[in-house]
């Protein structure tokens, strides 16, 4: 279908297939393809129609999978779950996001820790349907970490909040003193990847500030990295 040989709508009838596959490199593969496609369609009318596509495919291995992990249950069944309501957080499935929205709210409050699988599809979900409040707790519990893991998780996931102007302060952020310089780039990139108007302010941002990303990385991987997202 990239190549132009086939129609995509073939590819999303062969996608309808694997609704009850159980593999997480499967799913992994499918959640890319549908990513580059979501990307691909944020320039068209069928934005929504392909979100709601994610959700029928998705949601019946997220009810199976649940939020808790199960006796028995390997590390992709980990991973799985993670990629699966990170998935169907972002596209708005209902369930999701109002659990989402109910264990970020404990976790905050320090009433029950979310674990660390579950964090980053928490964190994209309640971001991507999250105000101005939404961003200023993730920004303090940037602030608070005390493990590095933990900042970049937050960091790669800032990108996914939609306002133009919360877009525009995770951008600022990006090159403030609280983010390492050779993580600039993840925060970038993660608001290129986050939405359409997204990927309009990361380009905007990376020429208004060409010289200064410039100077910090220059001749290194970064700086290629940086073009590339």
């Amino acid at each position: 279908a990239r190549a132009g040989i086939i129609s995509t709508v073939e590819v999303l009838k062969v996608m309808e297939a694997f609704v009850n596959e159980p593999n997480y490199t499967v799913w992994s593969d499918l959640s890319c393809n549908l990513g580059i496609l979501s990307t691909l369609l944020s320039h068209t009318d069928f934005y929504e129609e392909i979100q709601v596509f994610v959700k029928d495919v998705f949601s019946p291995i997220g009810e199976r999978l649940g939020w808790d992990p199960k006796p028995g249950e390997g590390h992709l069944d980990a991973l799985l779950r993670g990629l699966v309501l990170g998935k169907l957080g972002k596209a708005g499935h209902k369930a999701t996001l109002e659990e989402a929205r109910r264990r970020f709210k404990d976790h905050v409050e320090g009433k029950h820790m979310l674990s660390a699988d579950l964090r980053s599809p928490v964190y994209v979900t309640i971001l991507k349907h999250g105000d101005s409040t939404t961003l200023d707790t993730m920004l303090k519990l940037h602030k608070q970490a005390d493990m590095q893991e933990e900042k970049n998780r937050i960091e790669r996931v800032l990108g996914a909040i939609s306002q133009p102007e919360l877009i525009q302060k995770v951008l600022t952020f990006a090159l403030s003193e609280e983010v390492r310089p050779q993580d600039t780039v993840s925060v970038i990139g993660g608001v290129a990847g986050g939405s359409k108007q997204g990927r309009k302010a990361a380009w905007k941002f990376v020429r208004d500030n060409w010289e200064e990303l410039y100077n910090r990385y220059q001749g290194g991987f970064l700086i290629s990295r940086l073009i590339k997202v």
